[in-house]
Formats: C-alpha cells, structure tokens, sequence
C-alpha cells in the first residue's frame, strides 16, 4: 500500500487516553492534521486548548460507544489513516466481558466503518499489547511476533469471573487483535488499506492528558508513580522492588512509532513488538536517586530500596525477553532511556505538585 505522508488527515481514536494523546502530537508536529474521537464534549476543551497553535488541523469529534454499531462511520469519512488506540485497560472488572468486548467490538469496528466509508483510508495502525504475545513461564523464554498468548485465553475460558483481572485484560488484547488480523484477511482483497498492529510492553513516561491527581493516572503510569515517586515505594519490599519488572517503553517513544508506522511501507501488514528494553522497580528507582537537585514531590521524597539490586545484579532473573529485530529494520526508533524517562516523569510530578 501508499505509505501516508504529512499533510495527510488522521483518525486517532479515543485521543484524550494517556497514549493517544501523544500520538496526537507527535502527528500533528511532523505536519499531519488529525481527527481526534472521544466519548463526550466535556472531555474535548484540554485538547482543544492543548493543540489550539494547530488551527484547523486539529479536530476533535464525539464517538460515545465505541462498541456501538457503525460508531466510527462518520469519523472515518475522509481520512488516509486510522490510528486506533482506544481499549479499556483496568484491573477491575468482574466480569471478563466487560473488557473483552469493548476491545473486540471497538476494534472491529472501526475496521468495519473504513470497509464501508473510508474510501481515503491507506492504513490502519492498531494499539495491541505485548500482553497478546506473552505467557507466564517459571524459566526465561524470548517471545516474537509469532507468539501468541493462548495461556490467558484458556484460563478465562476455565475461570471466568474467577480468572485473575491480569489475564482477563490480557485476554482482551488478544481477542481484540486476533479479532482485528481475522477481519483484515477476510476483507484484505476488497479495501484500499492495509493493517499495521504495535505491540508495546509496559509504558511509562510524562502524562499530557487531562489528569487532576496521581491518583486519576492509568493503570501502568499509576504503578510507576507508586513505586518510584513514594518514599516507600507503596509499602513494596525491597525484594519486590529488585524482582518485579519485565520490559517497557516510553509513551512518546510508542507515539513515534504510530507515526512511523504510517509512513514506512514496509510496516504494512507486520506485527510489530516495540520494546525499549528489560527494567526492574530498582532500575527507575536508582535512576531517580541520581536526579540533581534531586525532585520536590508532595510525597516527601524518593523511595532507596536496595540500591544496585536491579537489573544489572548478578542475581537479577528476567523470565521474559522480546526479540525485537523486526521493529529495528521496519521502524529503526531510538529508545529513551530508564534514566531520560524517569527525569522526565518526576519532573512532570512536581510540575504537578505531585
């Protein structure tokens, strides 16, 4: 397919969430006008305002329901690309479906709106997540685009309600990606687009979106916040802090990559994993210590833990390694690094009077 170069229109679905939102920018800095979809008005004016230098290449439009039949038909009018970053991610649902189906029905749908109304459309960049690629293993195991979680699906299929919220999540990132490659392969012959998927690990970095308190943070930048700008780390232990962790990258490194995505051909009709690298709580909390002057947080300081027991320790176990070669040729990002993203995010905090 074209690739889609500036001044080019972009759709980019659910544009207030933490991700979307530096899409957003990240489109409209290298010269594209975006169209950015959200559930109500209220949530328009911080966008409005943000990207207000922009002018009229940046619109705002109001989807409600995402899951709703025909919800993007309008939105997708128009436009040369979709990118499609809206899907719940929580740790609190009950039910699994209450993730599962907004993510499979929002995904399908948009893709069903540019079958039947985006004439202009050339490519479509989908959101996935490492989490439809991985699975826990007890012994270290690289995982590649060829990988495919069936581990949660089966534990959600066997427990439903009763599934551990992680897997349930991570059921509907697979389901919704799987949902998203079956549609394409069914219509592929018949659409002027082609589809690109992005599956990110962990993302961390500053928050641009409209968020009032630390507290309103999504589910990964909440987590971040917790361990690393809280003097006790939450009440995490120390071996906690040197244990947990598996691979990351930064939410403006992941907008760069939406971006390239729409202009690189090669990346049409690829899985691609983009991953930073392997972290530990340690890692971010060591960087943090190295900040000079060092943060005013509103939380009375930074956590210690056990200095120098993360990743680089002799005794460090990472069970979960990407092999990311094929973003390396297809999209060649340079990734921020642990120390960048952690100054970055404090920096935001106290700017924040977090």
């Amino acid at each position: 397919m074209p690739t889609v170069k500036p001044p080019c229109k972009v759709l980019v679905s659910g544009a207030n969430g933490y991700i979307a939102i530096w899409v957003v920018r990240a489109l409209l800095e290298k010269g594209f006008s975006v169209r950015g979809t959200i559930r109500s008005e209220e949530k328009a004016a911080h966008l409005r305002q943000l990207f207000s230098s922009y002018g009229d290449k940046h619109e705002v439009v109001i989807v409600e329901d995402i899951t709703k039949e025909g919800a993007f038909d309008e939105a997708v009018k128009g436009v040369d690309a979709i990118e499609h970053t809206a899907s719940p991610f929580h740790m609190n649902a009950d039910d699994p479906d209450e993730l599962i189906n907004p993510a499979v029905n929002g995904t399908v749908g948009i893709l069903k709106s540019a079958l039947k109304h985006g004439q202009s459309v050339k490519r479509i960049v989908v959101t996935s997540s490492g989490a439809a690629i991985l699975h826990e293993t007890s012994t270290p195991c690289t995982f590649s685009e060829l990988d495919w979680n069936e581990q949660c699906l089966e534990i959600v299929r066997e427990k439903g309600r009763e599934a551990p919220n992680m897997m349930k999540y991570r059921a509907s990132k697979t389901l919704a990606e799987k949902a998203a490659w079956e549609f394409w392969n069914k219509h592929k012959a018949n659409v002027g687009w082609d589809l690109t998927v992005l599956n990110p690990p962990f993302v961390f970095g500053p928050a641009i979106h409209a968020v009032t308190a630390a507290s309103a943070l999504g589910t990964s930048a909440k987590l971040f916040y917790n361990h690393v700008a809280h003097p006790n780390s939450s009440g995490a232990t120390n071996e906690l802090l040197a244990s947990v962790g598996t691979a990351w990258i930064d939410v403006r490194d992941l907008a760069e990559a939406h971006v390239i995505s729409l202009e690189k051909e090669a990346a049409g009709g690829e899985r691609i994993i983009i991953s930073a690298g392997l972290w530990k709580w340690q890692d971010f909390i060591d960087a943090a210590n190295t900040i000079s002057p060092p943060p005013k947080l509103a939380t009375g300081g930074l956590p210690k833990g056990n200095p120098g027991a993360g990743t680089g320790h002799p005794s460090t176990v990472h069970l979960l390694y990407y092999d990311t070669a094929k973003a390396a040729r297809i999209l060649g990002l340079k990734y921020r690094t642990i120390a960048e993203t952690t100054k970055d995010t404090l920096a935001d905090y106290e700017a924040k009077g977090w």
